[in-house]
Formats: structure tokens, C-alpha cells, sequence
């Protein structure tokens, strides 16, 4: 009965998101909703310059749906992704508005940090109710190492997505891929959690159908901040922290890359990458976007595999 009632539920949210994307990149067009490139980037991103971005709004907005609707029917478990979206939403939307405003900077990131922490609070919050305070290895977690560890993964986990969040499917189709081993693969969720989780992920398929390259709409940060925060709320509900950084590998190393790069360069004026995000510099060795983005999912999804082999003994 439960997998017909998750088959049910992503077919509905494809559906939705498959009919719904048309009409919101018209409407994005119309508002002159146009992705702001930055002058440093490769020159196949400056033919990019105005293509409707902000698409992640109609993923990040029916998975909350979904999530309070499983609530409301009295599911447990839905409260950290459903705040998980919705916080990391709505940062996310108001970057994007200062960005088609100010252009590509948006909010300062020294403004933008300590909200994201903030945000990140009542989200801990939530999956600590939820049972998260029990953790794979670490056993029940005192306070004193539990908030620091999950506000560090939730904030890590969003900045990680938006910095993958470069190429035509790259952010998505990676996200898709940890969204499918912690809802189907790994143990521990619950009915509301998995009602959120499988509608976010019908309509971030959908969304990938319009962002393949070359892409119609780009998500924003508006979706690569509630991915990030939903994703890490999951894995802390259910006691997966330890795992995170091996389910989202690849948003791992895309954070690295740039960390590596920015130390590197302050220390030595140096470069270690010739651009950051790494897959910037696969693009300048010559890789098409769709070879990148085929690789990263595989790499994502070797990942997620072995995420869930390590996990097998604890299940």
C-alpha cells in the first residue's frame, strides 16, 4: 500500500510540474526574470545571459505543499523538510531578487552567512524532534555536539548545492539522485518526511526536463537553498548525519574545490583549479555541459550507492 501511495504521490507532482513549468517560464520571461551572468565565466555561459531563472520556486513550493499536506493528515515526520524548504526558499528568493537587481553578486555574503545560520536553527530544530539527536555512530548526541554539527551540515549542504548549481541539469539531476537513496534507499524514514521528500522530487524531474541543455529555466537560488536545507533536514532526521558528505559527494567536492581555490589563491596568488567550481574547469578542458553533468550524476550516483552499502549493517 505505501508504494503505491509514493508512486502516487511522485506521479502527481510530475504531472503537476510538467504542466505547471510551461506557463512559469512564460511568466518569468515576462518579468524579465533573466539569469545575470557573470563577466569571468566561460563564454558559452555569456549566451546564457537572460534565460528565465528562478524556476526553483515551483519544485521548493509543492514539496512544502506536500509536506504540510501530510502533516495536516497526520503523518509524523514532515516538519523538517517542510522548514527546510521553506527557510532555505525564501533566502534563496531574496537573493535572487537582489541579484536581478544589483546584479550577479546579489546579497553580500557577509550578510547572507549569518542568515543562513539563523534559518538554519529552527530547521535543527525540527529534525531534533523528529528524532534527531540519535545519530549513526555518534548514538544520542549531546547538545553541545549536535548543534554545531547540524547547523554546519545544513548551511554546508545549501552553499554546496548553489555552488554546484553551474550547468544545464548539473545541481538537479545530482540532487535527484540523493533524494531517491534517502527517500527509497535508507532507513529510518518517516510518512510525512517521505510525502515532502517524493513530491519535491516529482517536480524537480519535471523542472529537469526544462533545464537539460540547453536549458529553458535555471532553478536559482530560490531552489538550490531549499534542496541544500531539505536534503541535510532528511539526513538528519534519520540519523544519517555521518553520511551526508558521501550521499552528496559531489556537492562536496564542488564546495572543496572552491575552498582549495580561494586558499590557494590568498596564500600563494596562486590558482590550484583553473576555474571554481571544479566543473567550470572540466568546461575549459573542452567537456561538453552534458558529458559534465553525465559524469557528476554518475560520480553522485556511485556515491549514493555506496552510501546506502555502508549503511547496511546499522539497518
Amino acid at each position: 500500500m505505501k508504494v503505491w501511495l509514493d508512486a502516487v504521490t511522485f506521479g502527481v507532482a510530475l504531472a503537476l510540474g510538467l504542466t505547471l513549468y510551461p506557463p512559469l517560464i512564460r511568466a518569468l520571461r515576462g518579468l524579465k526574470a533573466g539569469q545575470v551572468i557573470q563577466e569571468e565565466l566561460p563564454e558559452a555561459h555569456q549566451r546564457k545571459r537572460g534565460t528565465p531563472t528562478g524556476g526553483g520556486v515551483l519544485f521548493a513550493g509543492l514539496g512544502l505543499v506536500g509536506g504540510l499536506l501530510a502533516a495536516a493528515a497526520g503523518h509524523p515526520g514532515a516538519l523538517p523538510v517542510v522548514v527546510g524548504i521553506l527557510g532555505g526558499g525564501l533566502i534563496g528568493v531574496l537573493d535572487d531578487l537582489s541579484k536581478l537587481r544589483r546584479g550577479s553578486i546579489g546579497i553580500p555574503a557577509r550578510a547572507k552567512f549569518p542568515v543562513q545560520i539563523l534559518i538554519a536553527i529552527p530547521v535543527a530544530a525540527a529534525a531534533l524532534a523528529a528524532g534527531g539527536g540519535d545519530q549513526l555512530l555518534f548514538g544520542s548526541m549531546s547538545p553541545l555536539w549536535y548543534w554545531p554539527l547540524a547547523i554546519l551540515a545544513l548551511v554546508g549542504t545549501a552553499n554546496a548545492v548553489n555552488l554546484t548549481d553551474g550547468l544545464d541539469g548539473l545541481a538537479g539531476s545530482v540532487a535527484a539522485i540523493a533524494l531517491v537513496a534517502i527517500l527509497e534507499f535508507l532507513p529510518g524514514t518517516s510518512a510525512g518526511e517521505k510525502a515532502g521528500g517524493i513530491s519535491l522530487l516529482g517536480v524537480l524531474i519535471a523542472f529537469l526536463v526544462f533545464n537539460r541543455h540547453p536549458a529553458k529555466v535555471f532553478m536559482g537560488d530560490a531552489g538550490s537553498l531549499a534542496l541544500g536545507y531539505a536534503l541535510a533536514a532528511m539526513a538528519i532526521q534519520q540519523h544519517l548525519l555521518v553520511l551526508l558528505p558521501l550521499l552528496g559527494l559531489v556537492f562536496v567536492l564542488e564546495a572543496a574545490s572552491v575552498m582549495i581555490q580561494v586558499a590557494s589563491f590568498k596564500a600563494t596568488r596562486k590558482r590550484v583549479f583553473r576555474m571554481a567550481p571544479i566543473h567550470y574547469t572540466f568546461q575549459l578542458a573542452g567537456w561538453s555541459e552534458n558529458r559534465i553533468t553525465l559524469a557528476f550524476a554518475l560520480t553522485g550516483l556511485v556515491a549514493a550507492a555506496a552510501a546506502v552499502l555502508v549503511v547496511q549493517p546499522w539497518a
